[in-house]
C-alpha cells in the first residue's frame, strides 16, 4: 500500500491495516491480561520466529526492553517514561482512553513490517539519485540570474528613494545636491558592488523585506513577522541576499532560502523562551561549564573538546550578513549578547585588554592547539578589527612556542596548528571578500606558517546551490588564492533535506575548491519544529544519496550534552509519534574527560517521520521517494577525513589538562 495513503489514515482504518498485515500482532495482543504480559509475549513470539541478530529485530526488541522505563531526557532536562509498547498494546486492544496522533501508530506499522521485508522496497537507481540532483538549480544558471538581474533592477529603484527619502550627509552613501535620476541610479548600481552598503540598506523590519520583495509577501505571512518584531525578534537581511529570491511565481523554487529569512509560527511563539541547546554555552563566572572547562569571564570563549576554542570578539562580529531562522546561537540573539546594532558593536578601549587576557587563556593551556574565530560571523568585523585580532593569535602562538623551549618532552604544551575563521559572508554578502581583506589573510597566513601554524580555514556555510551565485564563486576564489581552505557547514533543514538537493550542493562546492566539513541536522528545541528534519532522514540521505559526489563531510547533530554525533539508536516512540533516540558520543575524536561520566544521552525528536513526509508533500514533494526513511532507526558518526585530522607534534606534549575542573 502507498505510504501517502497511510499518512492520511484515521485510528479506525489504521486498525483494520493492522488485521490485514499484522494479524499476529492482534492475536498475541487478544492472549494477553495487560500491557506485562503482552510486552513478554511480544519478545517471545519475535525470539522464536526471528534471527535475533537481525537489525530490524534488535530494533523491536529494543522497543520491547525500554517500554515502562524512565529516562532523562536531556534538552528538556526532565524525565520521561517510555510507553510505545503500551500504547500499541492499548490501540490493538481497544483500550485508548483518549483520541491520540496516529503518527505513533504508523511508525510503529512501518517497524513490524520490517521483520517482513527487511530490506528496503526500492533503493533509489544511480540515474534515479541523478535526476533528484538536478532538478535543483543554481544561482550559476543563466534563468536564474535572469530573474535575479529583475530583482536587482526593482531594489535599485526601491535603494534610490530610500537614500533620497533618508537624507543624511554623514552617511558614505548619500546623493549631493543637483543630481538627475540617471546620475543617482548610477551611483546606486556602482555601490551594489560594495559590501558596507548592503548592511547599510538592510531590511530591518517586515515592511522592508516586503517592499524589496516587490510586496510579494502574503498578509499571513506579514502579520506572522509584525508579531515577531513587536516580541523584539531582530530582522536584518541584506539586498543582496533578498534579491536571490524569486518572486515571480514560476521559474525556481527558493524554499530553501526563504526558510532562511522568514520566520516560522513556532519560532515566533518561542521566541523570549529559548534556552540554550548545548549546556556548555551556559557559562557562569568561576565555575566549569558542562564540559568542565573554566572560561575567562563573559562570554567570548566557548569549549568542549580539548584541542579547539571558540573566541566571539566583542566588535561587530557580534553581528550577522543576516539571522539564519534556524541559527544555533538565537538563544544569544535573544539575550542581546549578539545584535544588529552596529555603532554599539564597535570594540572599545576595554577590548584590548579583555582581547590580551583571551590570548593568555589560550596560550597557558596545555591542550588547545586550535581557534575557530566566529560570532555572529568573523568577518563581520571591520578589516583593521580583524587584522589585529589575528595579530593578536600570532603573537599568543609565538610566546606559546618560545616558552616550549623551556619545558623538557613530555611536559611541553600543545601549540597552534589550526586557525578558522566562522562566517556566512560568502554566501550572504559575498561582495565583503575584498582586496584589503585578501592582504590580511594572505599576511597573517604567511608569517604564522612560519611558527608552526599549518591550517587555515574559512569555514563558511552555503546552505543551497542557490547561493552560489557569480559573485560568491569569485570571493571562494580569492579565499583559496590567499592560501585559506574554504570549507562548508550545511544545516540540514526541511528544504535541504528534499532528494537530491544536498547531493547537488556538496557536487557544486567541490567544483569550486570548497570542502564539504559538515551536515548537521536542525536542533530539536520546539522553535524549530518548522525546519526540523528528523535524524532517519539524514541517515538515509548519507546512505542513499551521498555516494553521489565525492563527500568529505560528516552528518551529525550537536548533542545537547558534549559534542557531536550521530550515532544513536531508536528507544521509543511518543504517543505524539516522535522518536526517543539514545545518542552515544563520536568515539573517533578526543572529548573532555567529562564524557566518562555522562553516560548516553536520550533526546526526543520534534517532529514525527509521518509529520515530517507530510511537510515534505505539502512542498510538493513525492512521499514515495522517501518511503526508506522508515527503516533508519540506528546511526554511526562517520569518521573525520584527513585534512580535518590535527598534525602530529614533533615532540611529545604533556598529558596533563588545564583550565578543567570536574565536578
Amino acid at each position: 500500500m502507498k505510504q501517502q495513503k497511510i499518512l492520511s489514515f484515521t485510528l479506525s482504518q489504521l486498525k483494520q491495516l493492522y488485521r490485514h498485515e499484522l494479524p499476529e500482532l492482534l492475536q498475541i495482543a487478544a492472549q494477553c491480561s495487560g500491557k506485562e504480559t503482552f510486552r513478554q509475549a511480544l519478545a517471545e513470539s519475535i525470539e522464536t520466529r526471528f534471527d535475533t541478530t537481525r537489525t530490524e529485530v534488535r530494533n523491536i526488541l529494543q522497543l520491547i526492553g525500554y517500554d515502562g522505563r524512565e529516562i532523562y531526557e536531556l534538552s528538556t532536562q526532565s524525565s520521561m517514561a517510555v510507553a510505545t509498547v503500551s500504547l500499541l498494546y492499548a490501540f490493538l486492544t481497544n483500550q485508548l482512553t483518549e483520541e491520540i496522533e496516529t503518527d505513533a501508530l504508523i511508525d510503529l506499522y512501518f517497524q513490524f513490517k520490517r521483520l517482513q521485508y527487511p530490506a528496503p522496497p526500492s533503493a533509489p537507481s544511480r540515474q534515479q539519485l541523478k535526476t533528484w540532483s538536478e532538478r535543483w538549480q543554481s544561482g550559476l544558471d543563466n534563468d536564474v540570474q535572469q530573474i535575479r538581474a529583475q530583482n536587482k533592477e526593482r531594489m535599485l529603484h526601491i535603494l534610490l528613494q530610500k537614500i533620497e527619502h533618508h537624507k543624511s550627509p554623514a552617511s558614505r552613501f548619500h546623493f549631493e545636491e543637483g543630481l538627475h535620476y540617471d546620475e543617482k541610479y548610477a551611483r546606486v548600481n556602482r555601490w551594489w558592488n560594495d559590501f558596507r552598503f548592503h548592511l547599510a540598506m538592510a531590511a530591518k523590519t517586515p515592511a522592508d523585506i516586503n517592499r524589496y520583495l516587490g510586496n510579494s509577501l502574503s498578509a499571513e505571512t506579514m502579520y506572522l513577522l509584525s508579531r515577531a518584531r513587536k516580541k523584539g525578534m531582530p530582522f536584518f537581511v541584506t539586498p543582496y541576499y533578498l534579491s536571490l529570491l524569486n518572486c515571480t511565481g514560476e521559474g525556481y523554487n527558493d524554499e530553501a532560502l526563504r526558510s532562511y529569512v522568514l520566520y516560522s509560527p513556532q519560532l515566533v511563539e518561542t521566541y523570549g523562551q529559548i534556552r540554550a541547546w548545548e549546556r556548555e554555552d551556559v557559562v557562569e563566572a568561576g565555575k566549569p561549564n558542562a564540559a568542565g572547562w573554566l572560561l575567562p569571564d563573559g562570554h567570548n570563549i566557548h569549549r568542549r573538546y580539548p584541542e579547539v576554542a571558540i573566541l566571539i570578539p566583542d566588535t561587530m562580529g557580534r553581528a550577522c550578513g543576516g539571522l539564519c531562522a534556524s541559527c544555533q546561537r538565537m538563544y544569544d540573539f535573544q539575550s542581546k549578547r549578539l545584535n544588529f546594532e552596529f555603532d554599539s558593536l564597535r570594540p572599545k578601549e576595554t577590548w584590548e585588554k579583555k582581547m590580551r587576557r583571551l590570548m593568555t587563556y589560550f596560550e597557558e593551556d596545555t591542550q588547545l592547539r586550535d581557534i575557530l574565530i566566529t560570532g555572529g560571523d568573523a568577518l563581520m568585523s571591520q578589516n583593521k578589527t580583524l587584522a589585529n585580532i589575528l595579530d593578536a593569535v600570532y603573537r599568543m602562538a609565538l610566546r606559546k612556542r618560545q616558552a616550549n623551549n623551556e619545558r623538557p618532552d613530555g611536559e611541553k604544551y600543545a601549540e597552534l596548528q589550526r586557525v578558522r575563521l566562522g562566517t556566512r559572508l560568502p554566501a550572504y554578502l559575498p561582495m565583503r571578500i575584498n582586496d584589503e581583506l585578501i592582504e590580511i589573510l594572505g599576511a597573517f597566513r604567511r608569517k604564522a606558517v612560519a611558527i608552526g601554524v599549518s591550517q587555515f580555514f574559512v569555514q563558511t556555510h552555503f546552505q543551497t546551490p542557490l547561493e552560489v551565485t557569480p559573485e560568491a564563486r569569485e570571493g571562494i576564489r580569492r579565499l583559496l588564492a590567499a592560501g585559506w581552505q574554504v570549507t562548508n557547514q550545511l544545516v540540514f533543514n526541511v528544504a535541504a533535506s528534499r532528494r537530491g538537493h544536498t547531493a547537488r550542493l556538496r557536487h557544486l562546492l567541490h567544483e569550486l575548491g570548497v570542502v564539504c566539513y559538515y551536515t548537521f541536522s536542525v536542533k530539536g528545541f520546539e522553535e524549530n519544529n518548522a525546519v526540523f528534519a528528523p535524524a532517519a532522514r539524514s541517515m538515509q540521505e548519507r546512505c542513499e544519496e551521498k555516494h553521489l559526489t565525492l563527500s568529505t563531510d560528516r552528518n551529525v547533530l550537536n548533542l545537547p550534552g558534549i559534542g557531536k554525533s550521530m550515532t544513536f539508536e531508536l528507544v521509543g516512540i511518543t504517543p505524539e509519534g516522535k522518536r526517543i533516540l539514545c545518542f552515544d558520543h563520536d568515539t573517533t575524536r578526543r572529548h573532555s574527560p567529562i564524557i566518562k561520566h555522562l553516560g548516553k544521552v536520550y533526546i526526543v525528536e520534534n517532529k514525527s517521520i509521518a509529520a515530517y513526509l507530510r511537510q515534505l508533500s505539502g512542498m510538493g514533494e513525492n512521499a514515495e521517494e522517501y518511503g526508506s526513511i522508515w527503516y533508519y532507526t540506528r546511526g554511526v558518526t562517520e569518521p573525520r577525513i584527513g585534512m580535518y585530522q590535527y598534525p602530529e607534534f614533533p615532540f611529545r606534549i604533556t598529558d596533563r589538562m588545564s583550565n578543567l575542573q570536574l565536578e
